[in-house]
């Protein structure tokens, strides 16, 4: 593998960098020894492995404590959220893999003289965010480990200590099961950008989820990478929706783990016949619509020198309002709206916010509300998704061949749909990839198919030839030879 000096944006012999080097090698030697001792052509030992991991965190008391550690580390979310999370990913995640075959011969069909064997791709470097400082490094070690990989965790400098109990139980189980431990390991401390740019630079696989700035390092390091983009989720309802159902579900998905998640609604675009009941149905569900005072207040406190205001992201709703110094009434609320009659740039309401505030905007018709989502996601989020609640199967076809997402949610809480759901098709993941319009790889849910190469072996089958009418014909009739 090639060295910092040709890879990533590390100055090569600087002292940070030269260290950090030895050390992300001494990692990778075990994670490669563990690959060598781990019985990853038997696909049955490789699922009792991802069942050892999936434990180690669906466990009631490790998914409580691991919760109540993440907020305490990071300061994000809440405590319930993240045990749901803790659990229903996994739970999810672990259902998706074991009905997968990944190792060993994973298809045959004699028709076309095909037979594939999938393979492992290497050791991979794991970069997890702080919102999700528990289950993205287990989501992402169960899928590495499928593949019948090891994985090298790196963990935010805000989340290290929630990530680094995750990864002392995600080994307790694989020895338990006689796995050899590290084919799950830890970036060692302290967490710096040398060394998680070593890691990037030296691993086989680099998946990437949160910092932006990770992403484009690890597009740039020469690995093989995925990455995933931001967030932004703009939703429509529209004229044929169940409104009081559509605020529930955007109120259950707003709040969740304090608006944390990359799924969570950031704005809703309201049809103008169906507006003002759609904001009392919000108002039911649980959400406060800012006077133009209480907005504008919002607003220059939610933004502090062009960064998100720490005080307020993925904060309760009590906190939020008395830091934006909201009435006690507003602070007795579950989110809060805003309302806007345009869309705005960055560091606007359109922007990506991470805390309980909702932007609404009011469409004139379809084709405006259509036109506000993408005007939204120009601004952040482009290739992430959208979503809309209605009754017209039109209106959501229309807007997924217009909008450049990849994924379009029909009538669902976003949130809990976005990352798989048991009721749609959706792989289970933590992390979800935007295509080339946000600068991805992969246009899809992280899913294990992402860890795994592939021998094709092929076989000769009768001749499949068509005659040159076949295929040129259409054309000569239309233009001639």
């Amino acid at each position: 593998m090639a060295s910092v000096s040709t890879k990533g944006d590390i100055v090569a012999g600087s002292d940070a960098a030269s260290d950090a080097e030895t050390k992300v090698a001494a990692i990778v030697a075990r994670a490669r020894a563990a690959m060598d001792a781990y019985d990853n052509h038997d696909q049955s030992r490789v699922d009792d492995a991802v069942r050892a991991l999936a434990w180690s965190i669906y466990k009631p008391e490790n998914a409580q404590m691991l919760a109540e550690l993440a907020v305490e580390d990071t300061g994000l979310g809440d405590v319930e959220s993240k045990v749901i999370k803790n659990t229903r990913k996994t739970f999810g995640t672990l259902r998706d893999l074991l009905r997968a075959k990944t190792v060993g011969v994973i298809l045959e069909d004699p028709e076309r003289g095909l037979v594939k064997w999938g393979k492992p791709v290497g050791v991979v470097g794991a970069v997890c965010p702080s919102t999700n400082p528990a289950a993205t490094p287990v989501n992402k070690a169960m899928m590495a480990l499928k593949g019948g990989n090891a994985v090298i965790i790196a963990p935010s400098p805000a989340g290290a200590i929630t990530t680094r109990r995750t990864v002392e139980l995600m080994r307790d189980e694989l020895k338990k099961a006689g796995h050899p431990e590290d084919l799950v390991q830890l970036m060692p401390t302290p967490v710096s950008k040398e060394m998680t740019q070593a890691l990037m630079n030296q691993v086989d696989l680099a998946v990437v989820t949160g910092s932006q700035n990770n992403v484009k390092r690890a597009m740039q390091s020469g690995t093989v990478a995925i990455g995933v983009g931001a967030g932004n989720v703009p939703v429509i309802i529209d004229s044929t929706a169940d409104l009081d159902d559509a605020a529930k579900k955007i109120c259950a998905s707003k709040i969740f783990d304090n608006s944390t998640s990359c799924s969570s609604e950031n704005a809703i675009v309201i049809l103008d016949d169906v507006y003002e009941d759609s904001i009392a149905a919000l108002e039911r569900a649980g959400g406060w619509r800012c006077s133009e005072a209480e907005r504008e207040e919002v607003r220059n406190t939610l933004w502090q020198g062009g960064k998100l205001n720490r005080h307020v992201i993925a904060k309760p709703a009590a906190v939020f309002a008395q830091v934006m110094g909201l009435s006690k009434e507003a602070a007795s609320r579950k989110f809060f709206m805003v309302e806007e009659s345009a869309v705005g740039g960055k560091h606007t309401f359109a922007d990506e916010k991470l805390s309980l505030v909702l932007t609404v905007y009011r469409a004139r018709d379809f084709d405006d509300a259509k036109a506000i989502v993408r005007a939204v996601l120009d601004v952040t989020g482009k290739g992430h998704s959208t979503g809309i609640h209605t009754n017209n199967a039109e209106h959501a076809r229309e807007l997924a061949a217009e909008t450049d997402v990849a994924r379009v949610l029909v009538n669902q809480a976003h949130t809990f749909g976005n990352g798989g759901g048991f009721n749609n098709c959706l792989p289970f993941t933590l992390s979800m990839a935007g295509g080339t319009w946000a600068g991805n790889t992969l246009c899809d849910n992280l899913n294990y198919k992402c860890f795994i190469n592939l021998t094709h072996l092929v076989s000769t089958i009768p001749e499949d030839k068509p005659s040159e009418e076949e295929l040129f014909g259409p054309y000569w009739e239309r233009y001639g030879k």
